[in-house]
């Protein structure tokens, strides 16, 4: 409900107009009554504003049009009915060029005609609000259409070839006076998208959103450009005289927009400084090698700002690492280690960061990584995820920055050892599921029946036969099977010799290792792995 304030010396008048009038069948409160304009002033500004105003002129401390003037400086919004037994034109003439909706004599005032002015200055109040939501609505799609022009001329100056001429015009409707002055480019983009945009219902609401809030936060003569969704670009104007520190005003505008963005939507953004720029030419080349510093921004941490440089990355290749890899990860899930995984994950992060890779190269590598992962953990009997290699290939070029990553596979690997968990909650013997854990945690090494019998504290013969009726088949061709399958992954992704994958899976004798390959697969390892080459 609207609240009206009452202000009246007489207090009889003040007195009959409050209890006289139904207040909640108009729809409005009676917030306070004053009977002075000293006393009703205080409360609004201390304690509530009010939507309604009725006052009277003449009051001691402070007379109604003095009232009425201080109120509107601080509600320019309010209603405001005067209340008076003045009817002389001064009176009336200050009233109006305060413009106050309505002028009332106390001495034919009649309750009902009391009740109609309220019920018309609601109706103000109400028109005025919808007025008010459509001039919004209006301003925000006109600032969206021009976010869209921006976007739209900065992706065809990328992309496209243009006409001069057209193109300066067009640049200087933004706010871009090439033909005359020098810009510093400065490339932003959103450091945790992924975890951003679920407060959001879209990606263009995101995008927006950060954008509106960026350009409140800018000096006008600097221009914000949208490029994409999560990206965009700050050009601020630059003066080569050694008494304006552009750079400097340049790093406290942004520190500003990241606190910010940060502090309304929990988003992280970094930033990238290019070279200046002064015409065309310049404009677009140095967009393009901003664009193009995906690997600098990969490795970058969260609200960096940083000069654009080229990437030096390392000399070895991250697939050596592969093998290693997978079988720490693989091992660390069957386990269900779930205090080890944050250490694990970091680890193999920081010797990405350390050899600071092609941001695409280590994509590859982690795809390949989880989607094997996954192939293994699917020939275990007690697991089972629905991912596909397409959809984690989807989530993972989502994926801007190490940072991000770390995250990514951090959840992504507990969802996994979760998956084993649940397997193992199946109705399957626990004895079994126990014993398939230890041949699969220990594959590179002999396993012996009696070995695995002694650690599930069970008879030999009697876990024998309880093993083949839960797997449906012994357990010595479940090993066999299983380290065939090692030594398969193992031809496929080292250049290790037969000889030496021999001896990792706990073979004694290369010869009946061979033979044994080739029962399972009709082939020789080396003629397996050149199969594959």
């Amino acid at each position: 409900m609207y609240k009206v304030m009452l202000v009246e010396d007489d207090y009889p008048v003040l007195e009959l107009l409050s209890e006289a009038t139904d207040w909640k069948k108009l729809g409005l409160t009676l917030q306070s009554t004053h009977e002075n304009g000293v006393s009703a002033l205080q409360y609004a500004l201390h304690k509530e504003m009010p939507d309604i105003l009725i006052t009277d002129i003449g009051m001691p401390k402070m007379n109604g049009i003095e009232l009425i003037k201080q109120m509107k400086e601080k509600n320019p919004a309010i209603q405001v009915s005067v209340l008076s037994c003045h009817s002389d034109y001064e009176f009336t003439r200050q009233a109006l060029l305060l413009q106050v909706q309505d002028y009332l004599l106390k001495d034919t005032l009649r309750p009902e005609d009391f009740a109609a002015v309220l019920s018309e200055l609601k109706r103000n109040i109400e028109q005025e609000q919808v007025k008010a939501k459509k001039e919004t609505k209006l301003r925000q799609i006109a600032a969206q259409n021009q976010e869209v022009l921006k976007r739209d001329f900065l992706r065809r100056t990328v992309y496209q070839s243009t006409c001069k001429d057209e193109w300066y015009d067009e640049a200087s409707s933004f706010g871009l006076d090439l033909r005359l002055s020098t810009y510093i480019p400065v490339f932003c983009f959103v450091q945790n998208y992924h975890v951003a945009k679920t407060s959001f219902c879209s990606d263009d609401q995101f995008a927006v959103s950060v954008s509106r809030l960026i350009g409140e936060t800018l000096d006008a003569k600097v221009v914000h450009m949208p490029f994409s969704v999560k990206e965009s670009f700050l050009l601020f104007p630059f003066h080569s005289n050694v008494k304006t520190d552009c750079y400097g005003i340049a790093m406290e505008c942004i520190s500003h927009i990241q606190a910010v963005i940060h502090s309304n939507f929990g988003v992280s953004l970094g930033f990238i400084f290019g070279e200046p720029l002064n015409n065309q030419d310049s404009f677009k080349s140095e967009i393009k090698r901003l664009l193009n510093s995906k690997d600098q921004r990969f490795y970058m941490k969260r609200g960096s700002i940083e000069k654009r440089k080229q990437e030096a990355s390392g000399t070895e290749d991250v697939f050596t690492w592969y093998d290693n890899a997978i079988v720490e990860i693989r091992q660390l899930i069957i386990e269900g280690n779930h205090q080890q995984i944050n250490t694990t994950v970091g680890k193999w992060v920081e010797l990405l960061a350390r050899n600071r890779y092609p941001c695409e190269t280590v994509k590859e590598w982690v795809l390949k990584l989880i989607v094997d992962l996954k192939i293994k953990l699917q020939t275990l009997p007690f697991y089972y995820v629905k991912d596909t290699a397409e959809g984690l290939h989807e989530k993972l070029l989502a994926i801007d920055s190490l940072a991000e990553l770390q995250v990514w596979l951090t959840h992504y690997f507990r969802f996994l050892l979760s998956a084993v968990a649940e397997g193992t909650s199946q109705p399957k013997r626990k004895e079994v599921l126990e014993a398939l854990k230890y041949v699969y945690t220990h594959l590179e090494k002999k396993i012996m029946l009696e070995e695995v019998a002694n650690h599930l504290f069970l008879n030999p013969s009697y876990f024998s036969r309880l093993f083949k009726k839960e797997v449906g088949e012994t357990f010595v061709e479940h090993v066999t099977k299983a380290k065939i399958n090692r030594a398969k992954e193992l031809l496929e992704q080292t250049a290790e010799p037969v000889g030496k994958i021999c001896e990792r899976l706990g073979y004694d004798n290369q010869s009946y290792f061979i033979k044994v390959f080739k029962n399972h697969e009709g082939v020789t390892p080396i003629e397996y792995r050149g199969a594959r080459a």
